[in-house]
């Protein structure tokens, strides 16, 4: 019996052996193995392209009419008709309103009178005139007698010429009975309405015509920007871009007409002004918008898209993806950002895969996996999102 139990125990014991020398003969073989790779990184990339890039100054400006004209009376009477309607687009000579007439139509007619009567009187005085000096040649009339007609010709001439500067400021009067339009715009608000007294002191006068085509624009860009402005137009006129002030929506193209003639000390700007044809009529006086001045284009300049820009400790970066598949990161320079396209000075070449999105899961080294089409729309969405997340 107690032999039977030692055999017992040492066979158990062999076991135990041999279960221990096989686990240590395969741990070695199982730490020898290669750790398993992590998954690639799906993220979305772009080619850096390389074109012709325009550069722009950008500043914030309001839009003025080109020509502004307050229509006021320069006689005083009563308004009989009013001849266009609030908002009218009109052209110049058109009618806008006519006064009463009649009491101008009167100092006409009675100046007129007045000459004519002048006029006669002339006639008899010259006529006399012509009797009176061959009769004093022969000695039949006096030198004084001949002297005093000379004179009364001459008074009656002046009278005549005095009549006909009164004719010409009543028929100036009467024309000012009608009020036309002295350019060509479009109306705003009637300050008066039909049988009303207008006055040529009304502060307001009767409406406002305001030139919109073409149309201008008042815009301000730092006084630093002010010698490479000078520069580049003394080489030929520069195009100016209106946007909204969202700075999504190009309202027009115009070109620069000048430089204002001082800097604005107290803001450190210089005043520009520029004009647009507006035949949209997408720019209205006084409006806020964004205008953005074409200083230069750019050669060949290297473009890609803004959300590859990255901002790190050591300034702006993008994530580089290299033939193994995996990115690393570039230090570049940015020469401006313009409509979601970032031109690029140095750190990176023309067809470089650059990530523009997905970028917050990498690392350098990291392995990523592109994706196209509906899948890189979704998950440029999804990295925009998460961006703005805190």
């Amino acid at each position: 019996m107690i032999r039977r139990l030692i055999l017992a125990v040492a066979f158990l014991f062999a076991a135990c052996a041999a279960a221990f020398l096989l686990k240590q003969i395969q741990d070695p073989a199982k730490a020898a193995l290669p750790p398993a790779a992590p998954p690639a990184v799906p993220v979305v990339a772009a080619k850096v392209v390389s074109h012709d890039v325009p550069i722009y100054l950008r500043g914030v400006g309001t839009v003025i009419a080109y020509n502004n004209v307050i229509v006021r009376s320069q006689i005083t009477g009563q308004l009989i008709k009013i001849s266009f309607t609030q908002g009218q687009t009109v052209h110049k000579g058109d009618l806008l309103a006519e006064i009463d007439p009649r009491p101008y139509q009167a100092q006409l007619d009675q100046a007129t009178a007045n000459r004519d009567r002048d006029q006669a009187q002339l006639q008899n005085a010259e006529a006399n005139l012509q009797r009176y000096v061959p009769l004093a040649s022969k000695g039949y009339a006096s030198t004084q007698l001949v002297d005093t007609q000379k004179a009364q010709v001459a008074q009656l001439q002046a009278m005549v010429k005095s009549d006909e500067a009164l004719i010409e400021q009543a028929q100036t009067n009467l024309s000012y009975a009608r009020l036309t339009s002295p350019i060509d715009g479009v109306t705003g608000i009637r300050q008066l309405d039909e049988g009303n007294i207008i006055h040529p002191t009304d502060p307001n006068g009767l409406v406002d015509v305001a030139q919109i085509q073409p149309i201008s624009l008042i815009f301000s860009l730092p006084q630093t920007e002010f010698v490479p402005i000078q520069e580049q137009t003394a080489k030929g006129t520069l195009t100016v871009l209106a946007y909204s002030q969202d700075d999504k929506t190009e309202l027009d193209q115009g070109k620069l007409d000048l430089i204002d003639n001082q800097i604005v000390q107290t803001t450190g700007t210089i005043r520009l002004r520029a004009s647009f044809p507006n035949v949209k009529r997408m720019l209205w006086p006084g409006e806020l918008i964004n205008a953005r001045l074409q200083l230069d284009t750019r050669r060949d300049g290297l473009t890609i898209a803004a959300s590859a820009i990255q901002q790190g400790p050591k300034g702006s970066y993008v994530w580089v993806i290299g033939s193994d598949g995996t990115v690393q990161q570039h230090p570049v320079t940015v020469a401006q950002i313009s409509d979601g396209q970032a031109l690029i000075d140095s750190g990176v070449s023309g067809g470089d895969n650059v990530v523009i999105a997905g970028q917050y899961r990498l690392q350098a080294g990291t392995h990523v996996r592109e994706l196209h089409g509906q899948a890189a729309q979704q998950a440029d969405l999804q990295s925009s999102v998460e961006e703005q997340l805190p």
